[in-house]
Order: C-alpha cells, then sequence, then structure tokens
C-alpha cells in the first residue's frame, strides 16, 4: 500500500463519527450487549439435554415429568461481547482507482473504534487463501485501539482468499458478539459456509461488501482483454458493447442480492459500499437503515 491509510486525520473522522452515532442512535453495535452465551442471569432462553457433569440444579423437573427425558435451563448472560472482523486480503481487492482494499481497512478500523468504546473486544484479521492471519487479538479499550490498530495499514493484498475455508477451523465465542466479514465476494470459492457457521454459533453476522466505481458502473468500452485478478489464467476477450454492459449489470444485481438474501435468511446484515464512499455515509446511512445500530 502506498501510504497510511489509517493515519491522524482519518482517526479524528471516526472519533467525530463515534460522536455523532452515540448522540442519534442507541450506539450499540449489534443493538445490545445481552450476550447469547449462556450463564447465570435471570433471563430464561432455551432448553438443552442433560450430560453427565452438568449442573443438576438446572434440570427443569417439570419438563421431566412431560416428556420423560432431562433438560437444562439455559439462560442468556449478560457480558462482554467480542467483536471479530474478516478483511479478504485478496489482490481482487486492490482493483479500481478508489481502492477497495483502503475502504476495507477504513470500515474495519471504524468498526473496530465503536466497538472499543462500548466496551467490547475486538480481534482483526486478514482473509488469505484458506487461513484467517490474525492481525489485531482482544483489543479492549482505546488505549490498546490507538496502539494497535496501525498493524491495519501492513495488510498485503494479494493472492486469492477462500472465506469459508479461512473461517470454519476457527474458534469463535457461542453467541458473544458480531462476527464480521469485508469483501468484495467477486470469488469462485465457498464463503456460503462461513455465514452458515456463524448463525450456528449464533453469532451476530454482517457481510460488507465493497466494489470499486468501475465494478459497480464499468465505462470500458471497445475490444478488451481482461484478466482475473486472482488467476491470470482466465481472462476474457470481448468487444465490450452496449449490451454486454447491460448484461454484465445484471450479473452484478443477481450477485449482490445473492449475499444480501443469503445474509438476511440467516438473520445477519448486508451493506453494500462502493470503496469511494466516505465512511460518514456508509456508517451514519446504511447501517443504520440495515438495522446494525438502533
Amino acid at each position: 500500500m502506498g501510504y497510511s491509510v489509517i493515519n491522524e486525520e482519518f482517526l479524528s473522522r471516526i472519533e467525530l463519527l463515534q460522536s455523532l452515532l452515540k448522540n442519534n442512535v442507541a450506539g450499540r453495535f449489534g443493538g445490545n450487549h445481552q450476550s447469547k452465551t449462556f450463564g447465570s442471569s435471570c433471563d430464561f432462553s432455551d432448553y438443552r439435554d442433560y450430560v453427565a457433569g452438568d449442573d443438576i440444579t438446572k434440570i427443569d423437573w417439570n419438563a421431566y415429568a412431560r416428556f420423560e427425558n432431562l433438560y437444562l435451563k439455559l439462560y442468556l448472560d449478560e457480558r462482554q461481547v467480542h467483536t471479530r472482523i474478516y478483511i479478504d486480503a485478496s489482490r481482487s481487492m486492490a482493483y479500481g482507482k478508489s481502492k477497495k482494499d483502503e475502504q476495507a481497512i477504513k470500515i474495519a478500523a471504524a468498526l473496530a473504534f465503536i466497538s472499543v468504546c462500548e466496551m467490547d473486544r475486538v480481534s482483526i484479521y486478514a482473509v488469505r487463501g484458506g487461513r484467517a492471519e490474525e492481525i489485531i487479538s482482544n483489543m479492549l479499550g482505546r488505549e490498546a485501539f490507538y496502539n494497535n490498530i496501525d498493524k491495519l495499514n501492513g495488510i498485503e493484498f494479494d493472492g486469492d482468499s477462500r472465506i469459508s475455508e479461512a473461517i470454519l477451523p476457527s474458534t469463535v465465542g457461542y453467541g458473544d458478539g458480531f462476527s464480521v466479514i469485508i469483501s468484495d465476494f467477486l470469488t469462485d470459492s465457498d464463503f456460503t459456509a462461513a455465514i452458515d457457521h456463524l448463525a450456528s454459533k449464533k453469532r451476530d453476522i454482517l457481510c460488507v461488501q465493497v466494489l470499486s466505481r468501475e465494478e459497480l458502473n464499468p465505462k470500458t468500452r471497445g475490444k478488451m482483454h481482461l484478466f482475473d485478478s486472482e488467476d491470470p489464467s482466465k481472462y476474457y476477450r470481448k468487444n465490450i458493447n452496449r449490451e454486454i454492459v447491460r448484461a454484465y449489470k445484471r450479473a452484478l444485481e443477481f450477485a449482490t442480492g445473492r449475499i444480501r438474501d443469503y445474509c438476511l435468511a440467516r438473520n445477519g446484515h448486508y451493506i453494500l459500499a462502493a470503496s469511494n464512499e466516505e465512511p460518514d455515509k456508509i456508517f451514519l446511512d446504511k447501517l443504520i437503515t440495515a438495522g446494525v445500530f438502533k
């Protein structure tokens, strides 16, 4: 990356952004801090089968009388949540004059700042190939944020990324916070299994699809030889005319709609962010509209 995306000017902007969010919405990333982790609060959540070694005081004997099976009562626990942010570090994220990689870093940093201001822990990962490399681990509090967030400037965007292959083996807490995937999602590899995995863990999910101006509204015309940025062996040679552009836009609308609908069907959130959009618009408009801030 040619220059530092995370600099004093940007940090000043997200401090102002966090203040605006705090004054205009409830200020809670994900709606509230009532964890879906089971604990000892008075709020009943669900049942599960009793297994040897469980606390017998939590057995529901009324349920046993009805079903002749031992069930444990589960309760929601109020506790600190853990925001986990996954940044697609593939080569395609560096595409475009207003680069997607820089926008991805800005969004990740802003979400991290809002989370630490709510006294939540934050971990940030770079997804490259089939691995989720931890860039920042268990960051807590503003001082830790300022001491660590500059590490995002060192992320190299190269090669491919296989989101599901990277996220599935990673350890995430059951229902203890937000999982954010920031990517262009322009890949042949599977990403739906990652969303399913996080949903099965009762994580709150946010998918941020970042696309460049060129991808959202291509101006290219004439004879072109286009290469896949992550696999140069794949290429497309065609005379780009109005019909081709229309077909491309229909395909793009289908692709973005598929990701959006997949997230929503699993009670997640989805937003589409252009690489040249200002963070203020993304956070004060799109994320509020999507219901991420309540």
